[in-house]
């Protein structure tokens, strides 16, 4: 064989090495990332999701980044579950869809993740932009309200001012998450 083809046949080895290199290294990528961003109680997000026509990647961002997934999680501020749920907004909720109220069952996946997701409908009719529904989400409609009567929103509805930071990361960080959940699982 002579010397040009041996060069030859080593690019070429070389570069097939680097391909699937590449392509081991995107899907164990893929692997950590959906260890990272799971879909877990899927039957009861997607029924939920589908029943009060929010969108499934919003859901599982919302739950993860409130909780990672865990039903038992509580919060400083006294919100519990998966959705990270206050409990005079879930008895507000309840109140609504003439459910008995019991502050314990928002330890309970299916609920938790009922009231989370009508929750996020119910700010999504009020407000609809899901930037605008996540502050709300996380800082409450008091705040929103006000930040909207300050005029810190545009003309589609989109807060153009979120002055407090720990809303403003979480609104990122749930846009991240949803972005994360698009790439991994809407192929």
């Amino acid at each position: 064989m002579n010397k040009f083809l041996k060069s030859l046949c080593v690019v070429l080895v070389i570069a097939l090495l680097s391909v699937l290199c590449g392509l081991a290294a995107q899907h164990f990528a893929d692997k950590f990332d959906r260890a990272r961003y799971p879909q877990k109680f899927t039957e009861l997000v997607e029924k939920y999701a589908a029943e009060y026509k929010v969108p499934v990647n919003i859901c599982y961002a919302v739950i993860r980044t409130e909780s990672r997934f865990d039903p038992t999680a509580v919060s400083g501020a006294g919100a519990i579950g998966l959705m990270q749920m206050m409990p005079a907004t879930f008895a507000d909720l309840s109140a609504r869809t003439g459910d008995n109220y019991e502050t314990g069952m928002l330890y309970d996946p299916e609920t938790n993740i009922r009231y989370g997701i009508y929750y996020l409908s119910m700010l999504y009719d009020r407000y609809g932009v899901w930037d605008t529904v996540f502050a709300a989400y996380n800082c409450g409609l008091g705040r929103v309200d006000g930040w909207i009567a300050e005029g810190k929103v545009d003309e589609s509805g989109r807060l153009t001012e979120i002055p407090i930071e720990e809303t403003r990361q979480y609104v990122e960080r749930v846009n991240t998450a949803i972005a994360k959940y698009e790439k991994l699982y809407n192929k």
